[in-house]
């Protein structure tokens, strides 16, 4: 007996995973000559934009867990790209600031978005769309 809805072509699930690894092909040369992985990249993203975070809400902005984003952020910053520093007005708390070496980065990443975006075939409105249903579900999920 075989089931329609355990046909791999009748999940939403499957689409998901084989483009989000196939777009983080894309970026692979691309992030290895700034020397980041593309959980590196997505961090350094927030740090340009914001500056200064704490490990907790940027762990909110990226999705990630502590047990993943330590390790993270600790070889960030042995690359020297970020500080982290515990926050003056509560232990508990640990600040995560962006260093110049950092800064400048962003610099060198700029075009990256443009050069991903250019192996998509969608055109503005599509893309548009699947960012918008894309954070549809996304926001969904984490709701529950």
């Amino acid at each position: 007996m075989s089931y329609d809805q355990l046909k791999l072509d009748n999940q939403i699930c499957f689409p998901l995973y084989a483009c989000s690894h196939e777009v983080t092909k894309k970026y692979k040369p691309l992030l290895d000559e700034l020397d980041l992985t593309y959980t590196q990249y997505i961090t350094m993203m927030v740090m340009w934009e914001h500056e200064m975070m704490t490990v907790k809400s940027l762990g909110q902005v990226l999705h990630l867990d502590s047990g993943t984003l330590t390790p993270l952020l600790k070889r960030l910053e042995a690359k020297g790209l970020i500080k982290r520093e515990r926050s003056k007005e509560d232990e508990r708390s640990v600040n995560v600031t962006l260093t110049d070496a950092g800064r400048s980065l962003e610099q060198k990443a700029k075009d990256v978005p443009f050069k991903i975006a250019q192996s998509f075939d969608l055109s503005d409105e599509e893309a548009k769309t699947l960012y918008t249903l894309l954070y549809k579900v996304m926001n969904t999920l984490t709701e529950e």
